[in-house]
C-alpha cells in the first residue's frame, strides 16, 4: 500500500468487539483496510469471505474508528485479498486491492 502512495496511520486497531487491520491515508481520504488471507483457493477465495455480514461489521468498525479519532472528512473501506502458495513459503500467489467495498 505504501508503494501505491498510502501512508499507514494505524495497525491492528482494536475495540472490545472488533479489530481494524490497518488504517491508511491517501491524499485527503482516510482508508480503513480489511486484509483477508487464504492458503490456496481450493476451498474458496478470500474475496468470498467478505459477505454482507462482514461488510456491515466493517462499516461499524470504521464508524467507531472515525468517532474515536474525531475524524471529519472523507473515508472509505478497502480490502486487500491475499492468496498464499500452498508450499508454506508465505509468498503470495495472488494479491488484490479493492477500493470502496462498503457504501457509507
Amino acid at each position: 500500500m505504501e508503494s501505491k502512495g498510502y501512508k499507514i496511520i494505524a495497525r491492528n486497531w482494536k475495540t472490545r468487539r472488533a479489530e481494524i487491520d490497518f488504517v491508511a491515508q491517501k491524499k485527503s481520504v482516510l482508508v480503513i483496510v480489511e486484509v483477508r488471507t487464504k492458503v490456496g483457493e481450493n476451498f474458496g477465495t478470500p474475496e468470498e469471505t467478505i459477505d454482507w455480514r462482514k461488510r456491515r461489521k466493517l462499516l461499524g468498525n470504521a464508524k467507531a474508528y472515525v468517532a474515536f479519532c474525531k475524524y471529519i472528512g472523507l473515508y472509505r473501506i478497502d480490502a486487500v485479498c491475499i492468496v498464499l502458495r500452498g508450499d508454506g513459503s508465505k509468498i503470495p500467489a495472488r494479491l488484490a486491492h479493492y477500493e470502496n467495498i462498503v457504501e457509507n
